[in-house]
């Protein structure tokens, strides 16, 4: 029996997404274009909480807001009276957060609301060599799983009292590094001989039953993308 062709369930296609990661490490966390560029770049650092907001994940774009308005807190009411070392350790805290927290937030939107499948799809489409998509769709699955571990690992070693504040706040490092470290070796190695045991390691061209393709959400990032490209440009000319 024939599977159905699955509907593409997430707001934007994947080829959009990828746009977005690169334009997020460009402008805004390169801060490509100066200051000249701040309202693009304010435009594009929004642009990851409101597609988590769309989707559903909720917890990582009150994170990431929490922690910008934390940032900004310090940024106007800590930083003028700051002196000497507590100025410069402020700068770079804003710095890094200000240009990090858009860009892994736009990563955290991707990773979430992509399928392996799809993604796959969509390099196909782009007719991108097979030594460079395949290691992509493992990365696909190897965060989001080792997520899990380290999730599953905190548990664990909280009944046992081994956290910051407990017991035995000392076996941190022996007793969650260490399995992540292994747990991360595992995950790589099972989830490359899932990649190749569904054939992604084959010459022949492979089929794919995931609908993808350009809506109205994607025209209009398109053309988001292109204005601020085209004013980027005009600033580099003259």
């Amino acid at each position: 029996m024939m599977s159905p062709v699955q509907v593409r369930k997430s707001l934007l296609d994947p080829r959009t997404k990828l746009i977005l990661v690169l334009i997020e490490s460009i402008l805004v966390l390169a801060t490509a274009g100066g200051q000249r560029m701040f309202w693009f770049r304010l435009v594009f650092a929004a642009m990851p909480f409101v597609l988590l907001a769309v989707s559903g994940r909720i917890k990582p774009c009150l994170i990431g807001g929490v922690l910008l308005g934390l940032v900004e807190y310090l940024h106007y009411a800590v930083f003028p009276s700051a002196t000497g070392i507590l100025a410069r350790v402020l700068v770079i805290v804003v710095t890094i957060v200000n240009r990090f927290i858009p860009a892994i937030l736009m990563g955290t939107y991707v990773m979430h609301t992509t399928k392996v499948s799809e993604f796959k799809a969509a390099m196909d489409r782009m007719h991108m060599p097979d030594e460079l998509t395949i290691p992509m769709c493992v990365m696909f699955r190897f965060f989001p799983t080792l997520v899990e571990e380290y999730a599953s690992i905190s548990n664990a070693m909280k009944m046992r009292g081994i956290r910051l504040g407990g017991r035995k706040p000392g076996k941190i490092l022996e007793y969650r590094i260490v399995p992540m470290l292994t747990c991360s070796a595992r995950i790589g190695e099972e989830i490359s001989a899932s990649a190749l045991t569904r054939g992604l390691g084959k010459s022949r061209k492979r089929t794919n039953i995931c609908k993808i393709g350009f809506g109205v959400w994607d025209i209009i990032i398109f053309l988001i993308v292109a204005v601020t490209f085209i004013y980027w440009l005009m600033g580099v000319v003259k």
